[in-house]
């Protein structure tokens, strides 16, 4: 039986730290919540920018990422541009359910295309856990008949 049947009232937040988990990193000297999952505002902001934005325009999207005065907390412990778009990228990705790492993010970040790059890092990552799950059995002889194909014979 959940609390909200038990005739307890359960808060968004609650909700939400027991469903989602209350993860936190610390980046830049500021402890911030594990994103767990993407603002519904976040791809608008975020699409918006580019290389030429001034600095001041990726406020919007860290604080939908992490909250409130972060971004000038990262601003006065002197956080650099790179390292802005690898927090920002590393957010969206963990918002997305990968589990990346920040080097990872890094690499995406850097790379001449960040979108295939994004998809290496999430499926390099799957196939390391992958090859880390091996029972160390062998495996199991398939049968010729399902395996092999009709001999031809030759039209000459």
């Amino acid at each position: 039986m959940t609390a909200a049947r038990a005739g307890q009232a359960q808060s968004w937040e609650d909700f939400k730290a027991t469903t989602f988990g209350a993860r936190t990193e610390h980046i830049e000297g500021v402890d911030v919540p594990v994103p767990d999952d993407i603002p519904l505002g976040f791809s608008k902001l975020a699409s918006a920018l580019s290389v030429d934005s001034d600095v001041d325009e990726f406020a919007p999207v860290v604080t939908l990422l992490y909250g409130d005065g972060v971004f000038d907390q990262w601003v006065d412990n002197g956080m650099g541009a790179k390292g802005l778009l690898v927090a920002i990228m590393w957010g969206y990705m963990q918002g997305s359910g990968r589990d990346v790492t920040f080097a990872e993010a890094y690499e995406v970040v850097t790379s001449d295309d960040p979108g295939k790059a994004a998809l290496a890092a999430t499926g390099n990552r799957a196939a390391r856990r992958s090859q880390s799950k091996s029972t160390g059995g062998r495996s199991a002889r398939t049968s010729a008949a399902s395996t092999g194909s009709a001999r031809r014979t030759s039209r000459t």
